[in-house]
């Protein structure tokens, strides 16, 4: 059995075992490390969960998804009912600081505005609105605030990853330009690659993240 076949059947096996996803519509191929998503699902939300769920599987070194949003026959949305439903639930959200983002909605397409502190904000504006029914996709072009002084924000970053169990500090290099955060360096696992950026996200100020870290 080809390896391209072994790490299809696993993306496969793992989207099966997730209860929140109704997998029997999509289809998998895998190609050196790179998985293809097809086929079609009822909701935003199952395509979302759909693509992180393959991302973390062994193997997986990216991912191209091609998933449709297809709502049942029974369910009709207008845009109209998608956007007031949008700011409702934004509303709701002590995360998100009120009338900082505005709502867009277009053949159901959600497209996100506005300005933010931080990128938890951000992040918990999209996750607010990509369960929604109705909703065929999600854009986010919400802008976080750049910091007043971000002189110690790489500083910041560094003393964040040297508190955490699951990242060798000393491997990773952190510059910043402004609110842009580059990682650079060398570690173990996608995961602790991935915590790094997650670390450097969540620092105040922080813009983007430019992740160079390499796993070997």
């Amino acid at each position: 059995m080809s390896d391209d076949t072994q790490l299809q059947q696993r993306v496969m096996a793992e989207l099966n075992w997730q209860p929140g996803v109704t997998a029997g519509h999509i289809g998998v191929t895998a190609k050196a490390g790179i998985v293809t998503l097809s086929g079609h699902v009822e909701s935003y939300a199952d395509k979302h969960a759909a693509e992180a769920i393959t991302r973390r599987v062994r193997g997986v070194f990216g991912v191209a998804e091609d998933i449709v949003v297809e709502l049942p026959v029974h369910i009709k949305r207008t845009d109209e009912d998608i956007a007031g439903a949008a700011v409702e639930r934004l509303a709701w959200d002590v995360s998100v600081p009120r009338d900082s983002v505005k709502v867009t909605v277009a053949d159901g397409w959600l497209t996100l505005t506005g300005r933010v502190g931080a990128h938890y904000q951000r992040e918990a504006a999209m996750r607010d609105v990509q369960g929604l029914i109705g909703v065929r996709g999600v854009s986010s072009e919400i802008t976080i605030k750049p910091r007043v002084d971000a002189t110690n924000l790489s500083q910041d970053i560094m003393h964040a990853l040297q508190r955490s169990w699951f990242v060798e500090p000393n491997a990773i290099s952190v510059t910043v330009e402004g609110g842009a955060v580059r990682l650079s360096g060398t570690v173990h696992s996608p995961h602790e690659r991935n915590l790094a950026a997650t670390t450097a996200w969540s620092a105040p100020g922080t813009i983007t993240v430019e992740n160079n870290i390499t796993v070997s």
